[in-house]
């Protein structure tokens, strides 16, 4: 089953990220907890990890994208895998902080 990438809450005042760069790209094998993506917020560059290992089968957000917390970003799964289907206004993922 595909895991969600979701731009995460990097502090109690953060709304909105930028995908700064993406470390894989789409088709990449990828391990749990390894460096995934960089986000810029307004007030730090940071990297975020991969939330589970497979294969990185799709990237949503190009690299330059500012995107509200929650917002899924990719998927990660197995290679023959096909992501689920995202509503373009769909309403982001609640993050846990």
């Amino acid at each position: 089953m595909a895991v969600e990438v979701i731009l995460p809450q990097m502090g109690l005042t953060m709304e909105e990220g930028t995908i700064r760069r993406w470390f894989k790209g789409a088709g990449d094998t990828v391990e749990e907890g390894e460096p995934l993506l960089e986000i810029t917020t307004d007030k730090v560059d940071v990297e975020v990890q991969a939330p589970g290992s497979g294969t990185l089968i799709a990237v949503l957000a190009e690299e330059g994208a500012t995107l509200p917390i929650g917002h899924i970003i990719g998927w990660i799964g197995a290679s023959d895998e096909q992501p689920p289907a995202v509503e373009e206004d769909a309403a982001p993922v609640q993050p846990m902080i």
